[in-house]
This record gives structure tokens, C-alpha cells and sequence, in this order.
């Protein structure tokens, strides 16, 4: 039978709670952290590849666009005709900068032979696909808990972690499975982390609030991805993002036959 005071001595201190719930919430965060990093990844790659793919139908749609709007202005010389036309035609005249917004499609010139080749069916290479195999996702994971900075009590180990996670999120960001691998290594090789230290109650309650405003940040971070167009794209068609494209491609592409014709009617009168 145990005695109040032997209770009491066995109950755990208020910085021991209050320790542990921190750490709870340093992992939670870390989790939270490599959901939307991942997500991150997912919504960059799916964009370049919706570019890569369609850039260049939408921009031959905006030319036709163009070429018709001047084929109705010089059939009627109706000043709002012009108007128009010379809106069009702005819309798909060479900016600066222009080449590298469009990834090589075109310039000045117009398309380049692979978006031609794109644009009438004709065998192409397909553009570079970045999507992380699972291994990728899998040891970014493992790093990304093992190393995150939000670990690190010394300033010096925290830089320490900050440097060697950029070198890791840049390798997933690339879905470089061997890199990853290498960085894995690296790091098992690497000085131990030195151990938590206990901290003052008034440390510990700083760093709930710290973490607290990074969850908040980190949400507003994901509701702007989950926002944006591709996000949304993406949520149409989870399981084939590739298949989805190909069904937009299809639609532009009848839009581009039916403009082409709707151009070819207008100069066969003149």
C-alpha cells in the first residue's frame, strides 16, 4: 500500500506534461509539414505537365482567334471589327520573356516543330515526367522526420538541418530516387543529434505558440495550393491525371479544327 506522499513523488512534474506535449506537437507538425510539402511537389509537377502538354493548343487557338477576328475586318472594314482584331492579334504578339514562359513552344516566329508536331498528331517526345516514385516518397518521409530543424536544440545543429533538408526537398522536388538514397546515407553517417535537454516551463510554452503560428501558416500554404486551378484539376481525376489531359487535349483540339475551318470559310470568299 502506497502513501499519499510516495503518489504524489511518483506523479509526473508540470514541465514533464508540458514537455511532452510538445514534442507531440513538434512531430505533428513535422508530419503536417511533409503532407504539404508532398502535396507541393504533386501540384508543381501536374502544372508543368499541363503546360508541356497544352501550351501549345491553347496557344494556336489564340491565333486562329486572331486570324479570323483580321479575316472579318477586312471583309467589313466596320471599325469595331478592327478594334476587335487588333485585340486579338495583341493578345498572341512575342512579350519579353515570352520563350521562357512558354517552355520552347514558340517565339516570334511562331510554334516550334515540336509543338507542331504536338498539334497534328504526329509522333513526338513526350515532355519530362516528375512524379516521385513511392521509394522517393518513402525515404523523404524518413528524412524529413529524422532531420527536420524543429529537432535541433543547439542554433548550430538547427542550420546544420536546414542545409541538409533543402539538399533533400530539392531531390524529391526532382523525384531522384538515388539522391535520396545517397542523402539517406548521408545522414545515418552523420554527428548524432545531441539530446533534448529538459527546458523551463516559460521555453516550453514559447515553443507551443511557435509551433502553433507554423501549423497556421503551413495551413494557409495548403489552402492556397488546394485553391488554385490545378489543385482543382487534379481533384477531377486523382487516380489519372495523365487521362484527364488527354480529354482536355481532345476538346481543344475540335475547337482548333473547328476554327481552322470557320478561317478557311472566311478567306475562300475573298
Amino acid at each position: 500500500m502506497t502513501t499519499p506522499e510516495a503518489d504524489q513523488s511518483q506523479a509526473p512534474r508540470p514541465e514533464e506534461r508540458l514537455e511532452r506535449a510538445v514534442r507531440a506537437a513538434e512531430q505533428a507538425l513535422i508530419e503536417y509539414e511533409i503532407a504539404v510539402e508532398t502535396f507541393r511537389v504533386e501540384v508543381e509537377n501536374f502544372a508543368r505537365l499541363h503546360e508541356q502538354r497544352l501550351g501549345p493548343l491553347y496557344a494556336r487557338i489564340e491565333e486562329l482567334d486572331a486570324e479570323i477576328a483580321e479575316a472579318k475586318a477586312a471583309r467589313s472594314g466596320d471599325p469595331e471589327d478592327i478594334r476587335r482584331a487588333r485585340e486579338a492579334r495583341a493578345r498572341v504578339l512575342p512579350m519579353p520573356g515570352v520563350d521562357d514562359l512558354l517552355h520552347g513552344w514558340m517565339d516570334g516566329d511562331g510554334l516550334f516543330p515540336e509543338a507542331v508536331a504536338m498539334l497534328t498528331d504526329q509522333p513526338v517526345r513526350p515532355p519530362q515526367r516528375v512524379r516521385p516514385s513511392e521509394e522517393a516518397r518513402k525515404l523523404y518521409r524518413e528524412l524529413a522526420r529524422k532531420a527536420h530543424p524543429d529537432l535541433a536544440q543547439e542554433e548550430a545543429e538547427r542550420k546544420r538541418r536546414e542545409e541538409f533538408l533543402s539538399r533533400v526537398n530539392a531531390a524529391y522536388a526532382r523525384g531522384d530516387e538515388a539522391l535520396l538514397g545517397e542523402l539517406a546515407a548521408e545522414w545515418a553517417a552523420g554527428p548524432v543529434p545531441p539530446e533534448r535537454r529538459p527546458s523551463p516551463a516559460e521555453e516550453l510554452y514559447a515553443r507551443l505558440e511557435w509551433l502553433a503560428q507554423r501549423k497556421e501558416l503551413l495551413t494557409l500554404v495548403a489552402r492556397e495550393l488546394e485553391d488554385g486551378a490545378i489543385a482543382g484539376m487534379l481533384r477531377l481525376a486523382p487516380d489519372d491525371p495523365d487521362g484527364l489531359l488527354d480529354e482536355i487535349a481532345g476538346r481543344l483540339r475540335a475547337d482548333i479544327a473547328r476554327r481552322e475551318a470557320e478561317l478557311a470559310s472566311l478567306t475562300a470568299r475573298d
